[in-house]
């Protein structure tokens, strides 16, 4: 087997985006192999993005985009863990996809626990009042209710909306497909939208 060097490291390091000793670990067990050294890594990723959840997400990065008529636009804040990441291509491209989708979508809240508790109460009530007058029967307008209220969470929330680039595809799906890909924590802080007179 050849040694491995800094440079294979490296390669790995920006296809990637593990940490040093991780590609090297991978270098090895892969026998110099780049491209066995990157599906280690991805299994790896995968397995152990789970044990990250409480790791802390003090790098990142603002993704922005203004749209083309100039009338409307987003900032969005995307945290990982570590600066080298969050300058990574992938990383990137993610913040500056989001920002898009925030423009397009416009949602209220990054996710449903940061909804005003008053505008959930008021939107609960009134999809009840609209299931009770269709004369649904009181046992069963609870349920509908609560059905009715996962489309508003999809429709309002940021993390629960389809993409607008794919909608087979959920915002929450894509922030942890960058997640297992990138080998960190990923994590959507807050947004702006912006619109002329809006």
């Amino acid at each position: 087997m050849a040694p491995i060097t800094a440079q294979d490291v490296k390669k790995l390091r920006e296809q990637t985006g593990q940490g040093m000793m991780d590609c090297k670990k991978a270098l090895q067990e892969a026998e110099g192999d780049l491209e066995k050294a990157v599906e280690l890594l991805r299994k790896k990723g995968g397995a152990t993005l789970a044990n990250r959840a409480d790791r802390q997400t003090a790098e990142g990065r603002i993704g922005y985009y203004i749209h083309h008529n100039n009338k409307v636009g987003a900032m969005v804040e995307v945290n990982c863990e570590t600066d080298f990441v969050a300058n990574s291509d992938d990383f990137r491209q993610f913040a500056t996809d989001l920002a898009m989708h925030v423009c397009a979508a416009n949602p209220l809240a990054v996710t449903p626990d940061q909804l005003d508790g008053a505008v959930v109460e008021k939107e609960r009530q009134f999809i009840k009042e609209q299931v009770l007058a269709e004369g649904k029967p009181e046992k069963i307008a609870d349920k509908i209710v609560d059905g009715k209220m996962t489309k508003f969470f999809q429709e309002s929330v940021l993390i629960e909306q389809p993409y607008v680039k794919d909608d087979k595809l959920t915002v929450k799906d894509l922030l942890e497909a960058l997640a297992a890909k990138i080998g960190e924590k990923v994590a959507i802080r807050r947004f702006a939208r912006f619109a002329v007179g809006g």
